[in-house]
């Protein structure tokens, strides 16, 4: 998964305090005109900061279907996701700290800012890309060198491992591919 960011803050242990209801799941919609002035494709990165995040899931089947029709490939979240089987034939990818059987008291108290992930500082149009190792933000300015590099890892790769597993591997064949690999690494720098 690759996109860039929309962030939004969310709570979902207590109702809203600003009104006595207790379920206002969707009534913040002027966040998805935020979302809308991300380049596509969008990746959501929502920051619970309950303590501990994770009691209640905003993005559920409705919200990730609502979220690729606004161009998002996937959601990023320190908090939780659900309805896991309805949401996997769509191909909506989701990162998140857990999964909850309920959104709770799900709810969006601020979006368009900055948003932390374990760890992971994360500011609104930030290159996210996500795999099954996790997620990462990619700086603009080596997203552009990013697929070549990656390219030259895998191929590297995939020579140590062709001489792990030829007839005629031996220590001093592999020293001396690290060494080939590591001038070779240079000399593209």
């Amino acid at each position: 998964m690759i996109g860039y960011a929309a962030t939004a803050r969310m709570r979902s242990a207590y109702p809203r305090m600003e009104t006595n209801k207790s379920y206002d799941y969707y009534d913040r919609t002027d966040w998805w005109n935020n979302i809308l002035s991300i380049p596509a494709p969008r990746i959501v990165v929502i920051e619970d900061v309950d303590d501990p995040p994770g009691l209640g899931a905003f993005v559920g089947e409705v919200h990730a279907n609502i979220l690729l029709a606004l161009g998002c490939v996937g959601i990023v979240t320190n908090g939780a996701v659900r309805d896991l089987p309805d949401i996997r034939p769509t191909e909506f990818q989701m990162f998140a700290g857990n999964v909850s059987v309920s959104h709770a008291y799900a709810h969006i108290f601020d979006f368009g800012g900055k948003v932390e992930i374990g760890g992971l500082k994360i500011q609104p149009g930030d290159i996210i890309h996500g795999d099954c190792h996790g997620v990462q933000t990619v700086p603009f300015e080596i997203a552009d060198r990013v697929p070549t590099a990656a390219r030259d890892v895998r191929q590297r790769r995939h020579q140590l491992i062709g001489l792990r597993r030829s007839n005629d591997f031996t220590l001093d064949k592999l020293r001396q591919s690290i060494r080939d690999t590591a001038v070779s690494i240079q000399e593209t720098k």
